[in-house]
């Protein structure tokens, strides 16, 4: 008898402190909620941003619905490089994000011409041609174009370039409309990966 006497005595003071404790509780709770917040907030809006991938403008390297993480931070301290896979505005539509290559730098002249792609610069007066082997099985690139970037624009091309709606066709873009690079991609897991920028050699 004096063991359950003694449970119930516990069972009853425990109860009696319940308001106690869900009060505790809930303050704990959200000063939890309060602080995660303040981390995950800043985090997904000013330095790392989902995207999924739509379209095969850039396979075989980034396939449909594929899941990316881009850093949105790195652009705040430091120029984007020539082989950074940009995700950005399309100038004519906004709202609609893309994911290209940067292969043209700000004051570049960049040539697009009998399928090469052609860079005039300081250091390469007489243009040289654009070794793309370390991400395209085919370096073929079609159609005709020259542009002169200014000195806050880029040229971007996808790498399908057989299927991509690229500065060919809308021209260099500005530095403004860039969103960030990709740093990681997610999804699916047996193509996890973390991206670094290509070395041209150049």
């Amino acid at each position: 008898m004096g063991f359950f006497n003694k449970s119930n005595k516990q069972s009853t003071e425990l109860t009696g402190d319940t308001p106690k404790v869900a009060l505790h509780f809930f303050l704990e709770l959200i000063q939890v909620v309060a602080i995660s917040l303040a981390i995950i907030i800043p985090v997904r809006y000013f330095l790392i941003q989902p995207f999924y991938v739509k379209g095969a403008s850039m396979e075989p390297n980034f396939f449909d619905h594929e899941y990316l993480i881009i850093d949105e931070i790195s652009y705040r301290f430091s120029e984007p490089e020539r082989g950074d896979i940009l995700v950005f505005h399309y100038p004519n539509d906004p709202k609609n994000y893309f994911i290209k290559r940067l292969v043209g730098l700000p004051g570049e002249t960049v040539e697009v011409a009998n399928g090469q792609v052609k860079i005039y610069n300081d250091e390469y007066p007489n243009g040289i041609v654009l070794d793309e082997s370390l991400y395209l099985s085919d370096e073929y690139t079609a159609q005709t174009r020259r542009d002169t970037l200014k000195a806050d624009e880029y040229f971007v091309l996808g790498d399908n370039r057989a299927s991509s709606l690229d500065s060919r066709f809308f021209g260099p873009i500005d530095e403004d409309v860039v969103v960030g690079k990709v740093w990681v991609r997610g999804w699916p897991l047996d193509r996890w990966k973390i991206f670094s920028t290509p070395d041209y050699n150049l």
